[in-house]
């Protein structure tokens, strides 16, 4: 599940300054991105990119709502680091490779020719790419990157699946749901909006 192409079609880089280039072309050139970015079989920097995201929004979370840190053992710092370690090598992966397996069983119902689950990881890997903000405790920002995430989640499938836009949004109302409304805050964040704007 994790196979590392040496040299994908893509092209992308390896480390921190290719994870940097994904996330900035990821935001700014979506399209072009998963058109030439993803790569079949080339699993391993989707899921590393994922894991950043998660970190790094899980890190916003702590910073700004202290209270959120689970309490584990050895204090609070002791506590979050555990957390942040399970949050990359357990948590985040699973979380991954789960919606991913959805997916593609969604997929399977809805594109007939389509490409594979390798593929399928990494566009959902880098959907996520907007959620590196979503801790920042803002309604309407966390409610922005999950409405950004879930719009690159579609296109992804679009562009990398060969199908419809309107397929590509109904294979992905679910996944989007789960990941982007429950794991990232998305609903929650959504519901506050409303609530503050007198709608609710």
């Amino acid at each position: 599940m994790t196979t590392w192409v040496e040299d994908p079609s893509g092209g992308r880089e390896r480390g921190a300054r290719g994870i940097a280039r994904a996330w900035v072309e990821v935001i700014l050139r979506p399209r072009q991105f998963f058109r030439t970015g993803v790569a079949p079989g080339d699993q391993a920097p989707g899921l590393v990119f994922a894991i950043v995201v998660a970190v790094a929004y899980t890190i916003g979370l702590f910073t700004f709502s202290p209270e959120r840190i689970p309490e584990l053992a050895g204090g609070r710092t002791v506590s979050a680091f555990i957390a942040l370690a399970a949050v990359a090598l357990v948590v985040a992966p699973a979380v991954l490779h789960l919606t991913a397996a959805l997916q593609t069983v969604v997929l399977i119902i809805a594109v007939r020719d389509r490409a594979g689950i390798s593929e399928t990881v990494q566009v959902i890997a880098y959907a996520t790419a907007p959620c590196v903000l979503a801790g920042i405790p803002s309604p309407t920002l966390r409610l922005v990157c999950a409405l950004y995430g879930s719009a690159l989640l579609v296109l992804g499938l679009r562009e990398v699946h060969g199908t419809t836009t309107g397929r590509a949004l109904a294979s992905a109302a679910v996944p989007a749901t789960l990941l982007f409304g429950s794991a990232f805050g998305g609903l929650d964040a959504g519901e506050a909006v409303l609530r503050l704007a007198g709608m609710i």
